[in-house]
């Protein structure tokens, strides 16, 4: 029993072990691959060790090395059955590792019932704890500090050409510089981009406004995303959208230490009602040390068609907002996880009416993305895959000097 399973953890280790070792995301996963590949050559050797220990006896130290084996099983075991307990979704796992973890605990004690020789008893036990403290640090970086470390995130620019007149003085032409930097350490998928620009009119009042009205405009801010100014003199009305777009492709990437820009360029008729002219670009992204993004990132559905949507989806259609989907394959960073949880989608929706535009995306198991997750769900999404939402504006300006050009 003690030989079946020590080979079976050897297995094991070496399977998890080798995937992490070429695939892991990130430095420390691949360090834990590098550690789980020795464990399983070390249960391997005390696989051989046993055999000899309780047969041939040819080796002095057979009982070392198989006692020396065991334990790096069991510990091994038990961390990974915490793993599985954790994060695992899979039934199997969990029962396999308990059953190995309880194995290797046999074992280590059914070896150390054999009066195993021990030359220099100290140096051995302190090698076994220092060995032990290294596993579980590593561990403990991976699987604990790993995941709450500090965020990073780029950061989105937008700045206003200078407009152009047509050369019929009948429209103009806002040209908009959009930018993306990327300066921390680790490189972010782009599940989905959006670029909005909102025309407003801002009538002025012929007298100050009273306390009463400055309340009211107060009182909008919660149901809007536009947050207009409490103002003496101006009039704000809720914007409107003028133009709307993705600004860069879905399923691309931005590395560390990269930038990305582009220019829109946003077309107004002369006569357009509107007394100034506000942009936003915004950002869905993931990380790309958390995940990985199986391509192609496909467009899947309209709210408004005949496919199955969710049902929020058809609530917001309600209220005059409409959504294109796109959805794609995503991987854990580990194999552990690849093999222990169930398979994993991103939802990207691009939204959009008459007040505006936006992206945002969900990672869930394919056919419950029309539950709404609790906000400690939709947290701990956001904190294993890494997901982020940026957003860039109101950038406004004001349209009265190009209007008066005419």
């Amino acid at each position: 029993m003690i030989v079946l399973v020590l080979l079976m953890t050897t297995l094991m280790l070496a399977r998890i072990g080798l995937e992490d070792f070429a695939h892991d995301l990130t430095f420390a996963g691949r360090l834990t691959g590098a550690v789980l590949l020795v464990v399983s050559f070390t249960t391997l050797v005390g696989t051989a060790a046993i055999l000899d220990h309780y047969i041939r006896q040819t080796f002095p130290y057979s009982g070392l090395v198989a006692l020396i084996g065991t334990f790096a099983a069991l510990l091994t075991n038990a961390m990974l059955l915490a793993q599985v307990v954790k994060d695992g979704e899979s039934p199997t796992y969990p029962a396999l590792f308990s059953a190995l973890t309880a194995g290797s605990a046999y074992a280590v004690f059914a070896v150390w019932r054999t009066s195993v020789a021990i030359p220099a008893p100290k140096r051995v036990a302190a090698a076994l704890i220092v060995s032990s403290v290294i596993a579980t640090a590593n561990f403990g970086y991976q699987n604990l500090f790993q995941p709450y470390q500090r965020q990073t995130q780029p950061l989105i620019t937008v700045s206003m050409g200078k407009p152009v007149l047509s050369k019929d003085r009948a429209a103009f032409a806002v040209p908009v510089d959009i930018t993306i930097r990327n300066h921390g350490d680790v490189g972010f998928y782009v599940l989905g981009t959006e670029f909005h620009a909102m025309g407003k009119r801002v009538p002025l009042s012929s007298k100050d406004r009273l306390r009463q009205q400055w309340r009211r405009d107060a009182e909008q801010w919660p149901n809007s995303s536009d947050w207009n100014p409490l103002s003496r003199r101006e009039i704000h009305q809720p914007g409107e959208l003028v133009e709307a777009k993705p600004w860069m492709s879905q399923g691309n990437w931005v590395e560390s230490n990269d930038t990305y820009a582009t220019r829109v360029v946003v077309q107004l008729p002369m006569n357009t009602p509107y007394d100034q002219v506000a942009f936003y670009a915004t950002a869905s992204l993931a990380r790309k040390d958390r995940l990985a993004l199986e391509p192609p990132l496909d467009f899947v559905a309209y709210s408004w068609g005949r496919e199955k949507v969710p049902g929020w989806m058809k609530k917001q259609q309600k209220i005059g907002l409409d959504s294109l989907i796109y959805r794609a394959r995503v991987h854990e960073n580990n194999a552990l996880d690849e093999r222990t949880r169930k398979p994993r989608f991103v939802t990207v929706y691009w939204t959009f009416g008459t007040h505006g535009a936006s992206v945002h995306s969900s990672i869930a198991r394919k056919g419950e993305e029309d539950r709404i997750p609790s906000a400690e769900e939709n947290r701990e999404v956001l904190s294993r895959y890494g997901l982020i939402d940026l957003v860039t504006g109101p950038v406004e300006r004001t349209l009265w000097d190009i209007k008066k050009q005419r």
